[in-house]
């Protein structure tokens, strides 16, 4: 007889193992980077493939103190991950450039929430089965509508990087259009969660949180930036407990907690390392059990069926307002071709996102399934799609 601790170190290496092993056999990285086979790793290890083909063996190693013990290291990888989230905005840069980063920033997250929002609605049409327990038509629509809009910040640095333009000037305005729907995914987030029931909680944290934030910035200027490390997590930590106890969830206090500290704080160099070991060690874990939670209960074909029509509506809403922007802009059409591939990165932060509107039963485990494939979809398409562009776009730049 295994022990918990023993079977959760099996779970944790078919977590690491077998993506890994996708991703470097199959060399996948050109159009499903490590990052998204963990993803889709976490689809097929979960109940609705694996588990269905192989029920002893899904019970057997996924059993309830296995998942207990994942949940916890995913609970705060996904903590760690959104705070470095926060700490990418640089809420002063996108001030200085704020009619162009407004104007696109609009544009490339209201025409997908609208096209999104369509899509929502004809499946809430089509029949039952899509809304959660808890769910009111009016957030459920918005919440899959809004699904369609996201773009995640933390793998669009990813991907920038690889493509070597995080550090220049197209890369850093990217960043801000990016950097600003974020701001308003997590605003419209708190807007589906506010519960009245709890309203006096959540007036009760967003004035102690500002009061906090006020004494948390004094403070982090005044020590050294070795001390800042420990203290930032602290702060995470008493964010994500305050959020969650007020009923707006905690991941809405952990992008807060790093959202109001100030950009300048951390070394780039040392954050981005950060990131990347939590991306590296723990967000697998994550993954998995993301993964754990898909179910095809309305039925395998309407599942897809859905999640094509999601993934339309996602990549054709991003395409035009982008586009739209980049008319208002006098942008060239490859320009903002490439600006729209590259925030079509929907992965983590979209699946944070309707995560916690499955926790809350404001969608079915269906449609989380459904907008789970759309955001492995929609970022596996981004980089195949940005690179012609992008090289087309440095063969016409000017040599000095």
């Amino acid at each position: 007889m295994m022990s918990t601790t023993e079977i959760f170190l099996i779970a944790m290496l078919i977590i690491f193992t077998l993506p890994y092993l996708v991703w470097r056999v199959g060399r996948t990285d050109h159009y499903a980077p490590l990052v998204v086979v963990q993803i889709v790793g976490g689809i097929v290890l979960g109940p609705g493939v694996l588990g269905a083909v192989f029920p002893d063996y899904y019970r057997f190693v996924f059993n309830p103190q296995v998942i207990g013990a994942l949940n916890g290291v995913a609970w705060w990888a996904v903590m760690m991950f959104v705070w470095t989230a926060g700490l990418e905005l640089d809420l002063r840069q996108v001030w200085a450039s704020r009619t162009e980063t407004g104007v696109t920033a609009a544009l490339a997250l209201g025409a997908p929430l609208l096209t999104g929002t369509v899509v929502a609605a004809l499946m809430l049409a089509s029949g039952p089965g899509w809304a959660g327990a808890k769910g009111q038509t009016w957030q459920v629509v918005l919440g899959l509508g809004m699904a369609c809009a996201v773009t995640a910040l933390p793998i669009l640095v990813l991907f920038m990087e690889k493509l070597e333009i995080l550090r220049k000037p197209l890369g850093q305005r990217i960043l801000r259009y990016a950097s600003l729907d974020d701001v308003a995914i997590w605003g419209v987030l708190a807007l589906i969660l506010l519960d009245w029931t709890r309203v006096g909680r959540q007036i009760a944290f967003l004035a102690g949180f500002a009061l906090a934030t006020y004494a948390i910035r004094k403070l982090m200027r005044r020590l050294e930036e070795k001390d800042r490390w420990p203290v930032g997590l602290i702060w995470l930590a008493a964010c994500g407990f305050a959020a969650d106890w007020s009923g707006l969830h905690f991941m809405v206090g952990a992008f807060l907690s790093g959202a109001v500290l100030e950009h300048d704080l951390y070394d780039r160099a040392r954050l981005d390392q950060f990131r990347n070991n939590v991306l590296l060690a723990l967000m697998p874990v994550f993954f998995l059990s993301t993964g754990l939670r898909t179910s095809w209960s309305v039925g395998g074909v309407a599942v897809f069926a859905a999640a094509a029509a999601l993934l339309v509506a996602s990549v054709g809403g991003k395409l035009l307002g982008v586009h739209l922007a980049g008319r208002l802009l006098k942008w060239s059409r490859s320009e903002a071709s490439l600006i729209g591939w590259l925030l079509q990165t929907k992965a983590l932060i979209m699946i944070i996102f309707v995560n916690i509107l499955l926790d809350k039963g404001i969608i079915s485990p269906a449609a989380f399934t459904a907008t789970l494939l759309m955001a492995v979809g929609s970022t596996m398409l981004s980089i195949p799609m940005a690179t012609p562009i992008l090289r087309k776009l440095r063969a016409q730049a000017p040599h000095p």
